[in-house]
């Protein structure tokens, strides 16, 4: 049942349209849900052996969290917290003092609510500590005083520490957005095709604060041709960050005005020369710094793929139902560790079918361990996807990269990975829908 559950959920699926780095994402339009899948749905997943909740307690709760999440959630939640104070209060015998229990209402509040709204809640609890202890005959005695400087004084600390959290996170969210904006000019975003080439990119880093480390990859437009750019510098996170930036910068300006691969990639090993001997009067280590490059060359009509290795890992091809990598023929040492020239660099040519996709990755996909050292093996996860759309292969991989390193936060180190795949009997071009987002579709064969 759970298979024809998750078959339908496949195949409803629409058109998978684009997100910030040029990856796939599933249409997230609200769907009608058969009881099995609204129960999962509500519930999530239960272990072998626990007892499932009940449709019914799954109801409870999730609106129980829409409540807290809403705009007047934390205010109805406090204004609840005070009834049933005040409820058991005129309950229990005049003897049980319960006025000092308000005290808890505003503390609570701070951790759902703003500072004006727990300000609001500790007027309302001081109001109701009076009633309550005008019921039970405090006034004028000390129980009365010491209940109402219990209130004030809590809800003088949990609103000053609301206030503070508050101007803190505006600062921090200013900052990230500011180094967001930074880190997507590094590495921009894949298009999601370019004529019969159908583009699909991947980017985790190793920092878990970051959108982009040592890993890097661009395309550009060239005379008749699609060339790309895949890399990983020496080091991993943001340390890696300012050499990442000088290779990419070298591409973007060199790729569209040179003619040969071999030439774009001596152009590329110059400029990361260039980049290292400027930084080498502050960095001791510099001769121990180089970058690993793969570049491609993909022509208009998408019938071969051109390549030159430079110390990266080789790319995988898959063709239906085969899979194989796709070694260099004269691999060259990574940039920075070589001089030659040009004539260094020997091109591999390999023929390229339609609806054939070509994987390109970073060491940090094919290095990475689970807790017991063993690698991740990314041609048997290739090999094992059912092939059902290809704009979910970077999402399966992914998928099974978490699962081998025990969650997000088990990865080392950073890892990049690209798709592209020559389309038959048509091209993907940017079309817009009515809410102004893009969504590729397949008409007439359209040159590069």
């Amino acid at each position: 049942m759970l298979g024809i559950v998750v078959r339908r959920v496949r195949k409803g699926r629409s058109e998978p349209g684009q997100s910030g780095t040029g990856t796939t994402r599933f249409d997230e339009t609200p769907r009608p849900l058969t009881r099995t899948a609204w129960f999962t749905h509500l519930t999530g997943t239960t272990r072998r052996g626990t007892r499932p909740r009940t449709a019914r307690s799954a109801r409870i709760r999730a609106a129980g969290h829409a409540v807290t999440a809403s705009r007047y959630g934390p205010f109805l939640f406090a204004i609840t917290m005070i009834a049933a104070i005040l409820g058991f209060g005129f309950m229990l015998p005049t003897s049980e003092h319960l006025g000092s229990l308000m005290a808890t209402v505003p503390a609570a509040t701070a951790a759902l609510a703003g500072a004006r709204v727990t300000a609001t809640i500790a007027g309302l609890s001081c109001a109701a500590c009076v009633m309550l202890d005008g019921h039970d005959g405090l006034f004028g005695t000390s129980t009365f005083v010491v209940h109402l400087v219990a209130i004030a004084l809590v809800s003088l600390c949990v609103i000053t520490f609301r206030t503070l959290r508050e101007r803190s996170t505006r600062e921090l969210l200013g900052v990230r957005a500011v180094a967001e904006a930074v880190q997507r000019v590094l590495i921009r975003p894949m298009p999601p095709s370019i004529g019969s080439l159908r583009i699909r990119a991947e980017y985790r880093a190793s920092h878990p604060q970051a959108l982009v480390g040592g890993d890097l990859y661009a395309v550009a437009r060239a005379d008749g041709a699609v060339r790309f750019l895949i890399g990983d510098v020496k080091g991993k996170g943001l340390a890696a960050v300012d050499d990442a930036a000088a290779l990419l910068g070298a591409f973007r300006s060199s790729a569209r005005r040179t003619s040969s691969l071999a030439t774009l990639m001596a152009l590329l090993e110059e400029a990361v020369q260039a980049h290292f001997e400027e930084i080498s009067a502050t960095d001791p280590d510099v001769a121990e710094r180089f970058i690993t490059a793969l570049l491609l060359e993909i022509p208009a009509d998408g019938s071969c793929v051109r390549m030159i290795n430079c110390g990266h890992p080789p790319p995988f091809l898959v063709d239906g139902d085969t899979v194989r990598s796709v070694p260099a023929r004269r691999p060259a040492p990574p940039l920075g560790l070589n001089s030659t020239g040009a004539q260094g660099y020997a091109t591999t040519v390999l023929p390229l079918a339609e609806d054939a996709l070509l994987l390109l990755y970073t060491d940090g996909v094919i290095e990475a361990r689970d807790p017991k050292g063993t690698f991740f093996d990314l041609e048997a996860r290739i090999a094992g996807w059912p092939g059902w759309e290809r704009d979910e292969l970077l999402p399966y991989i992914l998928d099974g990269l978490t699962a081998h390193v025990g969650g997000n936060m088990g990865l080392n180190d950073d890892a990049a990975m690209v798709t592209v795949q020559r389309l038959g009997n048509g091209s993907v071009h940017r079309q817009h829908d009515g809410r102004g987002k893009g969504m590729a579709t397949l008409e007439a064969r359209a040159e590069v």
